[in-house]
């Protein structure tokens, strides 16, 4: 759709999280759900004279900048077609339905958005060094692209939000009353107007320094982040699914989260990591080494029979699910098969877990290693901020705990030990220390999805809270198929194939979690309530967390 080297699309991807926060709004739920209540609708789109009005000043101000014919052109056309939407504003919204009020006024979010884009388009931005008259046609033409690139994600935003909605309305639906306008904005002609300020934006880059590039991302961001802001800030007078831990009574309920780690919360697998210790850290093989050293292997033993007991845990792996996968594949969701299937799983993971034990492979790690390697380990984009918010939040009634597989829960509280981080509460395996020393013995205490979901109970069991407990499990692997299940909310992040092929044998659905949500919006709405509760044989999937820190905590 855009050029692959362009810097609006690679902005674009690189800030595309932020995004959720837009989608994931009370605004947006409501309009998708076909019930936002008109009046809102009314006072947010009575803003867009504003918006528009500054748009026609920004490109009149990048025209003056630009140094090509070709660009004044191409960036007087965009103005136009501002200054066409602004005359027809009025028709188009009766087409829409509606009729705007008299009068606006711009909100806080507009003016926040609007002043900054105009001073970007003066040339007055944050730590950039602009002479007081702008002589040079470089100096001009670099002004024009800071106007672009403020603009630039607005527009984008606009079109992904619409087309992300209309991908869930019936088309055959005549009674959705935002269709119109989601129907505008989705539209080739809007998809036009974005690429065309994107290539815009691409070509007024093309001479600028690595430093000015710089710039060009702060200033798009920045955009994205105030456009952001101004739907999260619209006034919303109706009950709304969003954000979850504001849609209860906090006097009432009682937030647990629960976590997996693995691959959940990071980016490789604990296990591997484990395994780079050992190696790194093993003799060589023609080494001298002390007599307390003997019980290790060499780091080219360790290597070899890491890679053979990974092939076999993978082989072994696929075997076990498609073993499982000659079950008659059931019509409806079928909890009590699944639980029963999975005992083969179980089986598995021990057999596995006591292969690396006798094979001597976590003997010998140093504890110091462990955690330095724990405190360096990269997590999901986005893990962080949820956590480090949620913990933060002393309104909140909440606990976080992580049920996880590791086999080193030392090292995952080193991987959250940092700031408020160390709250989360960590159930997992433990290995055996002598004197700081790993012995390459596992204290098993996670080995399967029933001993997940046996921990998963215990803790709701043991809960000292009074209110009713609302519960949410984020987790993405096989292991974690009954705890999300049993949680009020479980939701699926990532792609897991065999996760997948499990959960559709044995009848739960999996629906993208912004789906579901608005179908729940509708409940609200159409019932009166709405209710989470487990067992219902629904599973929400995400692709970043992103879209789970939006979904339960908002912006």
């Amino acid at each position: 759709m855009m050029d692959e080297g362009g810097i609006g699309k690679r902005f674009w991807i690189k800030f595309r999280n932020d995004t959720a926060f837009a989608l994931y709004t009370p605004f947006f739920l409501c309009l998708a759900s076909g019930h936002l209540l008109p009046q809102t609708f009314r006072n947010c789109i009575s803003q867009d004279i504003h918006f528009l009005k500054a748009f026609a000043q920004a490109y009149e101000m990048a025209e003056e900048c630009a140094d090509d014919d070709e660009d004044k052109t191409a960036i007087r056309s965009l103005r136009k077609r501002v200054l066409d939407k602004l005359k027809a504003h009025h028709t188009l919204v009766r087409e829409w339905g509606f009729e705007l009020p008299d009068e606006s006024v711009p909100y806080s979010g507009t003016i926040k958005y609007t002043d900054f884009l105009l001073a970007a388009a003066s040339g007055r931005v944050e730590g950039e060094k602009v002479p007081g008259k702008i002589a040079t046609p470089f100096e001009r033409t670099k002004i024009a692209a800071y106007t672009l690139a403020a603009m630039a994600p607005c527009f984008r935003l606009y079109s992904y939000i619409s087309t992300e909605i209309q991908a869930l309305l019936d088309p055959n639906d005549t009674n959705h009353i935002y269709k119109k306008w989601i129907d505008t904005f989705s539209s080739p002609n809007f998809e036009a107007s974005a690429l065309q300020i994107e290539e815009m934006l691409d070509k007024l880059s093309i001479s600028l320094t690595g430093e000015e590039l710089e710039v060009i991302e702060k200033l798009y961001h920045q955009a994205m982040k105030l456009e952001v802001d101004f739907f999260n800030t619209q006034p919303i007078s109706q009950q709304t699914v969003v954000p979850l831990a504001r849609m209860h009574d906090l006097a009432e309920h009682h937030l647990t989260i629960f976590c997996d780690f693995d691959l959940t919360c990071t980016a490789v697998d604990s296990s591997a990591m484990l395994a780079e210790i050992a190696i790194i850290t093993a003799p060589k093989a023609d080494s001298d080494v002390s007599e307390t050293q003997l019980v290790r292997m060499s780091s080219a033993d360790l290597r070899n029979t890491w890679g053979a007991l990974s092939t076999q845990y993978t082989e072994e792996f696929e075997h076990c699910i498609d073993s499982i996968m000659n079950i008659k594949t059931v019509e409806k969701f079928d909890y009590e098969g699944l639980h029963k299937a999975l005992e083969q799983v179980a089986e598995f993971e021990k057999r596995a877990n006591r292969r690396v034990v006798e094979s001597g492979v976590l003997k010998g790690l140093y504890l110091e290693d462990i955690k330095r390697a724990g405190q360096r380990l990269i997590l999901q984009d986005g893990c962080t901020g949820f956590f480090q918010k949620i913990l933060k939040n002393d309104t909140l009634d909440t606990d976080v705990h992580v049920l996880s597989y590791c086999w080193c829960g030392d090292l995952i509280r080193s991987a959250f030990s940092s700031g408020d981080r160390d709250e989360l509460k960590v159930h997992s395996n433990e290995l055996t220390y002598k004197e700081f020393v790993t012995t390459g013995d596992i204290v098993k205490k996670v080995e399967s999805p029933m001993e997940k979901l046996q921990g998963f109970n215990d803790i709701l069991n043991n809960c000292n809270s009074k209110g009713k407990q609302l519960t949410v499990y984020i987790g993405g692997a096989v292991g974690d198929l009954l705890c999300l299940l049993q949680a009020d909310v479980g939701i699926v992040i990532g792609y897991s194939p065999s996760l997948r092929r499990l959960g559709y044998h044995f009848g739960v659905s999996f629906v993208p979690l912004f789906s579901g949500l608005v179908k729940k919006q509708r409940e609200v709405v159409e019932d009166g309530s709405c209710n989470w509760k487990g067992l219902s044989g629904i599973l929400y999937t995400v692709s970043s967390w992103a879209e789970i820190h939006a979904f339960i905590l908002g912006s």
